[in-house]
């Protein structure tokens, strides 16, 4: 299939950046047969990311498998807002270099891909990174891009005890889509994402109170919770961000259209505790 006629089927199947999208799949695919295939399945619906197989996200290559949450470029923010934080709170923050906390506690819930968690990993090469998802599939995902330990379970429940009280920056992407709004995502989140890692409840923000509620059980005095979140959600998230005892602030980033909630457990150096 030439590439003029591929451009022709992506844009009469809707997708935007039919030209971009199909200089990656003739790159990606293998074989004329398996470049028919993939034209197919984007033109059908598929996220062009399940289609590849990958997503770029923070310079990386994430794996993605079919019927997993793709990861979004607004979450790089979030990524960037830990690693200051990680530098920030260095008893050497001048440390050039990638290396930014050393033996520093990381934990991605509800990590879908393990994006979060592998970006975290890179940034911070010296630090003990791990991950959680409740999707199997997630997290075989997860496993072939975190190079540490992936958990499958409900949230905190399948970490290890020893990381109570332990860990510096807790990570969590949770849905926080409101149940009656799922249906207005794009067909290609509604029919091919779990509806697990999408649908937050009434409010949008189900999970994100259960991560809250149970955090300063695990994080370590001075560690941080980041949730990314919707600039409308922000007032009743950060009330529960309150309630569980860590104190809230809001980091925006208009360039990636993108909120995240960040909590901070009161005890280390920073709070003057």
């Amino acid at each position: 299939m030439a590439e003029a006629s591929i451009v022709t089927r992506l844009r009469a199947a809707g997708c935007v950046f039919a030209e971009d999208e199909a200089a990656l799949l003739i790159a990606t695919a293998r074989s004329p047969e398996e470049l028919d295939e993939m034209v197919e399945r984007r033109a059908a619906g598929l996220p062009l990311e399940q289609v590849l197989g990958w997503a770029e996200f923070c310079g990386l290559r994430i794996a993605v498998d079919a019927g997993v949450f793709v990861p979004r470029r607004r979450t790089e923010f979030l990524v960037q807002q830990a690693v200051l934080l990680l530098r920030e709170d260095s008893v050497l923050p001048e440390t050039p270099g990638p290396l930014a906390r050393p033996g520093a506690v990381v934990v991605d819930l509800c990590c879908g891909s393990g994006a979060i968690a592998a970006a975290l990993a890179a940034a911070v090469p010296d630090a003990e990174v791990y991950a959680v998802d409740l999707d199997p599939a997630a997290v075989r995902c997860a496993r072939r891009n975190v190079p540490g330990p992936v958990y499958q379970g409900d949230l905190y429940q399948p970490l290890p005890a020893r990381l109570r009280g332990r860990v510096e920056i807790l990570a969590a992407n949770v849905p926080y889509v409101p149940t009656g709004e799922i249906g207005f995502l794009p067909p290609e989140a509604r029919a091919h994402e779990p509806r697990v890692a999408l649908d937050g409840g009434p409010d949008g923000l189900d999970v994100l109170r259960r991560v809250a509620a149970e955090a300063p059980d695990w994080l370590a005095p001075g560690g941080h919770l980041l949730i990314e979140t919707s600039d409308r959600q922000v007032p009743l998230a950060a009330a529960a961000f309150a309630a569980s005892g860590v104190i809230p602030r809001t980091a925006t980033s208009a360039d990636l259209d993108a909120t995240v909630l960040i909590g901070t457990l009161p005890g280390g150096s920073d709070t003057g505790e």
